[in-house]
């Protein structure tokens, strides 16, 4: 019968433990909780804009070489 206070006394050290671990997770907590951690990958990236060339003369379009590109057709620069 020397078993049951060794098991209750292994017991109450994980239930000790497990008690430790989840204040100290609930204190340094920074997340509303796991549907918002889950929803993080989804999360709105800021953007990040392309430089616009002015004046893109390395552009193939401007010199007659080849098919106007979607850039210069949108700006309506081909033919200037």
């Amino acid at each position: 019968m020397t078993i049951i206070p060794l098991t209750l006394t292994i017991s109450l050290c994980l239930v000790f433990t497990f008690v430790l671990f989840f204040l100290y997770e609930q204190s340094h907590r920074q997340f509303d909780g796991t549907e918002s951690e889950s929803l993080l990958p989804l999360a709105e990236e800021t953007p990040r804009l392309a430089h616009r060339r002015e004046g893109a003369s390395n552009c193939g379009c401007h010199r007659g070489q080849r098919v106007p590109c979607t850039g210069c057709l949108k700006a309506g620069a081909v033919g200037r």
